[in-house]
């Protein structure tokens, strides 16, 4: 099945590609991989949340916003590729969760890449991963995902 004809089945419209906050691309195509730059839970151009994991912004909600990066990943290396169908599988992904000094449940917020990558690729789709959590991300996002994508 086409990745566009998954992205239709469950209901996801790529968002455009969002642009860059400081010096960089927001997707290298390499050797037979696509790279995405880290990528923020902007929706409609703006954050949905700012601050900490476990603090301001709860797990539940970072999930979301993994889901959103993942999503605007896949949007980028669909730019740099010319086209959704030219990814054809996930590689890696690495998640950033700013995060309150006590919380340790990186691993479940970033399952929210993790997790709607497997809907869209299936078994194409599983890949290693680190989940990190860190101080503080750019404009005080509370999670950051940067996925290499291997081309079709």
């Amino acid at each position: 099945m086409s990745v566009a004809t998954r992205l239709t089945e469950l209901g996801i419209e790529l968002p455009e590609v969002a642009a860059p906050v400081a010096a960089y691309v927001p997707a290298v195509v390499h050797s037979g991989l696509v790279h995405t730059s880290g990528q923020l839970p902007f929706a409609s151009g703006a954050l949905p949340a700012t601050g900490k994991v476990g603090a301001e912004v709860t797990a539940e909600d970072a999930k979301v916003y993994a889901r959103t990066c993942a999503l605007n990943a896949l949007a980028a290396a669909a730019s740099a590729a010319g086209g959704v169908e030219k990814i054809g599988g996930v590689l890696r992904v690495g998640g950033f969760v700013a995060s309150a000094p006590s919380f340790t449940g990186q691993p479940g917020v970033i399952n929210g890449a993790s997790e709607v990558l497997g809907e869209i690729f299936g078994d194409a789709g599983q890949h290693a991963r680190a989940a990190v959590g860190v101080a503080v991300l750019p404009l005080d996002s509370p999670v950051e995902v940067e996925v290499t994508f291997i081309l079709a």
